[in-house]
């Protein structure tokens, strides 16, 4: 049985809406996007692999702006190998979907049917089994499924699924299914953290993750898989084919200069990337988030800063004594030990510090979060 390579990748989530970004950047972003789509095809082309297999939601939604569709068949129509699309959740296939209306490419397979079936691969010695989510939510599909062996015939899974959780709703899948499935590798999709390859039996399995960042839930970075199969045995290697990154900074500015803190504790060049940086720590003053994001913003594709700081211990001090600020500082702190969480103590606390500036007749920074 000849080797056989093969781009995986899933959750790319085409036109998700970037709420976290304005709306210019938002859509920038979404444009970018659908760039990583010919650049998967380049890795593709680069790698000179036999099949590229997309296990489900490579849209956000079952419907789509006319630009990504036609980047979608634009980027396809250049593969050098056929390609097998498995609608997951957030794309699922029906006759009103984006993937019913497109006229793809003759290489590309979409799996239409909420049922594992079979495409043969002729020339790359394939079988490539797959299905589809038809609605948002999907029972298991693989449970009891087993493939016919066939010699000199790699058995191939490209499906959307969540593994190890029996509870889900989105096609839930065993170890034990994988197992007894008949195949030889399962590209799977859903889960947004790459898996690294697995193997349950004689079976190989992975899920990619997403290959690019839309929020603070997927920093770091993210990558496509490059399988190769030779016989029973399966490597892997990570590809990233993304453009920006997005990354969570938490810097402790007690006694320290907020600007300075932050510089120093950057890369060399943060530019083309998506930051959010809280600031904690003991500061007597609300560090001033609109100035620092005025200094700060031009070193970044977007920046988001925030005051997670809290004041000093003694501030507390004067509560309790025969004052004006004696009894302001009583009535807080009460407030603040009865609070429930810490989200309501935070907030004491900025009053407090506001409350004492107004006292000292000193100002106090009022902008936190996001400008």
């Amino acid at each position: 049985m000849r080797h056989i390579r093969i781009i995986h990748a899933a959750d790319f989530h085409l036109d998700s809406p970037f709420e976290g970004l304005s709306a210019a950047k938002a859509a920038v972003r979404r444009g970018e996007q659908r760039d990583l789509l010919a650049a998967l095809v380049k890795l593709a082309a680069d790698e000179e692999v036999d099949l590229m297999l997309l296990s489900g939601d490579l849209l956000d939604s079952e419907t789509s702006y006319r630009e990504t569709g036609e980047a979608l068949v634009a980027a396809l129509s250049e593969a050098p190998c056929p390609v097998f699309i498995a609608p997951g959740n957030h794309d699922y296939y029906n006759g009103r979907s984006v993937y019913a209306r497109l006229k793809l490419p003759e290489q590309v397979r979409v799996f239409t049917k909420n049922s594992i079936h079979f495409y043969s691969v002729p020339g790359c010695d394939a079988r490539v089994y797959g299905a589809a989510f038809t609605d948002r939510h999907s029972a298991p599909l693989l449970r009891g499924f087993q493939a016919e062996r066939k010699a000199g015939i790699y058995n191939l899974l490209c499906m959307h699924g969540e593994v190890g959780n029996s509870a889900s709703l989105y096609n839930p899948i065993t170890v034990e299914d994988l197992a007894a499935s008949g195949m030889d590798y399962v590209a799977l999709g859903h889960i947004h953290q790459a898996s690294g390859l697995l193997k349950s039996g004689s079976t190989w399995y992975s899920w990619p993750g997403c290959p690019e960042g839309r929020g603070f839930d997927e920093t770091g970075e993210k990558t496509v898989n490059l399988v190769t199969l030779e016989g029973t045995s399966a490597t892997l290697e990570a590809r990233s084919i993304a453009r920006r990154h997005y990354h969570s900074m938490v810097l402790d500015v007690s006694g320290k200069d907020p600007l300075l803190l932050i510089h120093t504790s950057l890369p060399e060049d943060p530019s083309e990337d998506i930051y959010r940086i809280t600031l904690t720590g003991s500061t007597e003053h609300s560090p001033d988030l609109l100035r620092l994001h005025q200094n700060l913003d031009g070193m970044f594709f977007s920046l988001r800063l925030e005051d997670r700081t809290s004041p000093p211990a003694d501030i507390w001090e004067s509560a309790g004594t025969d004052t004006l600020r004696g009894l302001f500082l009583s009535k807080l702190r009460a407030r603040y030990d009865a609070a429930q969480d810490d989200e309501q103590k935070m907030r004491i606390e900025q009053a407090v510090r506001w409350g004492l500036a107004a006292l000292d007749n000193a100002e106090e920074v009022v902008v936190h979060g996001h400008p």
